[in-house]
């Protein structure tokens, strides 16, 4: 005796479907929602219409197919919006701050310093423990630019650099 001769068929599609949807709180991503949704619905038409197994499985290949469809032309004409679109983009989120050269920058290249980690840095040639602004990130690998230290003009007319 096999064990789902004593489960009706709607039973198992909706169990199916449960399953499929807690699997998708697990698993990133937004698709095992739509199958989910597909097994449930051909749970829900075995219970009112006596269908046989194989028109429940191509009920539910059918349905799962318009319900990914829909689901991805929803979500094309209307994408999440991020409320922080850098969530993921290290490198994106270091654009604009200072740090200092930890090791020269020698040919375009060298490697700057971020918070306790070093990172590859190309940019213009300069010594190490000189100040460099981020002014973009490609992976891992950060494009610098020398830090100008603003000049302001004395009373008497001659230049200085900026205190503070």
């Amino acid at each position: 005796m096999d064990l789902i001769d004593g489960f009706d068929p709607h039973w198992i599609w909706l169990a199916v479907g449960l399953a499929l949807a807690a699997l998708e709180l697990v698993v990133p991503g937004v698709y095992l929602i739509w199958l989910a949704i597909a097994a449930i619905i051909t749970g829900a038409l075995t219970f009112v219409l006596d269908l046989g197994v194989a028109v429940q499985v191509v009920n539910f290949v059918f349905l799962a197919l318009i319900m990914a469809y829909s689901a991805k032309r929803f979500l094309r004409d209307r994408p999440i919006e991020s409320t922080d679109p850098l969530m993921n983009n290290r490198g994106g989120r270091m654009v604009g701050e200072s740090v200092l050269v930890a090791a020269a920058i020698d040919g375009g290249e060298g490697r700057v310093k971020v918070g306790d980690s070093e990172w590859i840095a190309r940019g213009p040639d300069c010594d190490a423990g000189t100040r460099v602004r981020i002014v973009s990130a490609n992976g891992p690998i950060l494009n610098v630019e020398l830090l100008t230290v603003p000049t302001i003009e004395a009373p008497d007319g001659e230049t200085g650099a900026a205190e503070g």
